[in-house]
């Protein structure tokens, strides 16, 4: 038979405040109370404090508790409802098929970069590295070692025959992810040294 809690996590004392706030006749007196019940709540999140919107937050919160009815001197601009229920933009992704899925997206935008340099050394070291990069790209995905012949012809495919890495370059070895130690040889030399004393 109770009042439904706006934001439960509150709990019934703060919801009850609010609402003794939004009763009172005056809108200093209003402020004051919205102050001093955004202080208990701060109090009851201290952890968060540290946030930068920590405090903006709150202020939306006690708007929400209020139902969007506390007249007020708000730091903050008032919400409006619907702000907290309109279905959020939908997120464009970038169109057209990737050639090659494991090198993606951004090797293609890399190579379209490299297409548009001057001649010289900057650009063979930036071909170089998208080189090492599809190299990383290539293990990473399949698993398996790949020799540099088949990076350099994905690269010259990419780039419509546009760019090649410079001949004697070799490509970086991807190192492989450090296999864990076994315990088993520690145990054994701390019972030898315990046998020792």
């Amino acid at each position: 038979s109770r009042k439904k809690l706006q934001l439960p996590e509150y709990g019934r004392n703060i919801q009850m405040m609010i609402d003794h706030a939004v009763s009172l006749e005056s809108k200093e007196e209003r402020t004051k109370a919205a102050e001093t019940i955004i202080q208990v709540m701060g109090n009851m999140n201290p952890a968060l404090k540290d946030n930068r919107d920590f405090k903006h937050k709150l202020w939306d919160h006690l708007h929400i508790i209020a139902q969007f009815n506390l007249d007020i001197e708000s730091p903050f601009e008032t919400p409006k409802p619907d702000y907290f229920t309109r279905k959020p933009d939908p997120l464009e992704y970038p169109g057209g098929r990737i050639k090659y899925m494991h090198y993606g997206k951004v090797v293609e935008l890399m190579i379209e970069k490299a297409k548009t340099m001057e001649e010289g050394d900057g650009r063979d070291h930036f071909i170089t590295a998208i080189a090492n990069h599809m190299k990383l790209a290539y293990v990473t995905w399949n698993k398996d070692s790949v020799p540099d012949e088949v990076i350099f012809k994905a690269l010259d495919n990419l780039s419509n025959g546009m760019l090649k890495v410079k001949e004697g370059v070799s490509l970086i070895e991807p190192k492989e992810a450090p296999k864990p130690q076994s315990n088993k040889k520690k145990k054994g030399k701390q019972h030898h040294h315990k046998n020792n004393r």
